[in-house]
């Protein structure tokens, strides 16, 4: 019983050790990324420079960047959030030894941000398309806040649908399959990765759209998705996130 304890309040803290300094890089790289001008464009609005390559950098060497910059920013943005489903793993694992509870732990970790990471991919793709076309097409950059606006909508409707209720049931009780083996473990990752990235997808497109190096923006979506997956009123916090993401599109609608 002792060493359980103790094998868990070191989980805790490697957590957060895990947390600081990931958010520590995060902020490194918004300080960096904040530093270059954005780029003006028709429709009042103002481009980032993180679909753009730097000069002399090749779009591989770009999405390299992009990649390992995402990396670093999710797992400061949802440690606080798949830590309880490392921890129930870990007591599910409880009859493994120590050094095998450690091991797996981290598969599954591996696994689940690794899911993260291959989302991140598919956003850098589609983000430097649609960045490539504003730029060429104007008629693209003006209707572009009007899309920003939209997303705010669709992403805080998203969050009253019963399909949002479904996908934060199964970040809280994704099952844990035998054999209790290091493939097992890596399975299990990316079934939290799969279902994470699908709870989140309304609250990962307001980051996208509004600014993904955009400390503040980060904080507050990091808030709404540790609340609505920690707490026993998860349901009920969604729908009030929900609201407040179909207001403030509503509200930039008028604006336009």
């Amino acid at each position: 019983m002792n060493h359980a304890r103790h094998s868990e309040r070191a989980f805790f803290v490697a957590v957060a050790l895990a947390f600081v300094a990931s958010a520590a890089a995060t902020i490194s790289g918004y300080q960096a990324m904040s530093s270059m001008p954005a780029m003006q464009m028709p429709g009042g609005w103002t481009m980032s420079m993180t679909w753009m390559r730097m000069p002399g950098q090749s779009w591989p060497g770009a999405a390299a960047a992009f990649l390992g910059m995402w990396v670093v920013m999710m797992v400061a943005m949802m440690l606080p959030a798949i830590t309880p489903a490392l921890a129930r793993y870990r007591r599910a694992m409880q009859p493994l030894d120590g050094a095998r509870l450690e091991q797996f732990t981290i598969i599954v970790a591996a696994g689940y941000f690794t899911m993260w990471a291959l989302a991140g991919l598919a956003a850098f793709s589609v983000g430097v398309a649609l960045a490539q076309l504003a730029m060429k097409l104007p008629f693209v950059s003006r209707a572009a806040p009007f899309a920003f606006a939209m997303t705010f909508v669709i992403a805080g409707a998203l969050q009253f649908s019963g399909w949002k209720s479904r996908q934060l049931h199964c970040c809280r009780a994704t099952p844990i399959h035998a054999p209790v083996n290091a493939r097992a473990a890596w399975r299990h990752g990316l079934r939290l990765g799969i279902h994470c990235i699908r709870c989140c997808a309304g609250l990962t497109a307001i980051l996208l759209v509004i600014g993904v190096m955009d400390l503040r923006v980060m904080t507050i979506v990091t808030a709404a998705i540790t609340a609505e997956r920690v707490s026993p009123s998860g349901e009920r916090i969604a729908r009030v996130i929900g609201a407040v993401a179909i207001v403030a599109g509503l509200i930039q609608l008028m604006r336009i």
